[in-house]
């Protein structure tokens, strides 16, 4: 039973989660109110580990959770839940994109999706805010990595890596 419900939740999650990895976040958090599989403060860990690892941030995600639940089968079966709508709905598109390419419908039907996903990625931003900044000295260092990354423009990695060095300095 536990196998199934990680595959419904996460195949759930995967159809619904256009626009990346970030779009799974709101998703994720309604399972930790739901189910004990992890935490809130574990998947506020848990985004800070896939958006340091390489694979898609939702991938890593689901496989983390999916272990956390029920070990390497469970990892197995939340990444297949997760991924098989996607595989599914390209092989529909694929079949079916050059016939309704230019079709008014499906730009006004993406038109409409956009948005949508912009404030999913939104509220995911919020949820981790809400989770990271836990002092003032949370909110310090988001100040001086986004007011450096804006000017330096500097590779996303050594802010990563900075981040780490920093967290380890002051015992975070």
């Amino acid at each position: 039973m536990l196998y199934l419900t990680l595959f419904f939740e996460f195949f759930k999650i995967g159809l619904f989660a256009i626009g990346g990895g970030l779009v799974t976040v709101p998703f994720l958090f309604d399972l930790t109110e739901h189910y004990s599989w992890f935490t809130a403060s574990e998947l506020a860990d848990m985004i800070a580990v896939s958006e340091s690892t390489p694979g898609p941030l939702g991938v890593n995600m689901a496989t983390f959770a999916g272990f956390k639940a029920a070990g390497v089968s469970g990892a197995a079966v939340s990444t297949l839940g997760l991924v098989l709508p996607s595989v599914i709905i390209i092989v529909i598109i694929a079949r079916l994109l050059t016939r309704f390419k230019d079709n008014p419908i499906v730009h006004s039907v993406l038109s409409g999706i956009r948005p949508a996903v912009i404030a999913l990625i939104c509220m995911a931003g919020w949820e981790i805010v809400k989770i990271s900044m836990q002092s003032w000295v949370d909110g310090v260092i988001f100040v001086v990595f986004f007011a450096a990354f804006h000017k330096f423009k500097k590779s996303p990695i050594l802010y990563i890596v900075l981040g780490a060095v920093v967290g380890i300095i002051l015992k975070l």
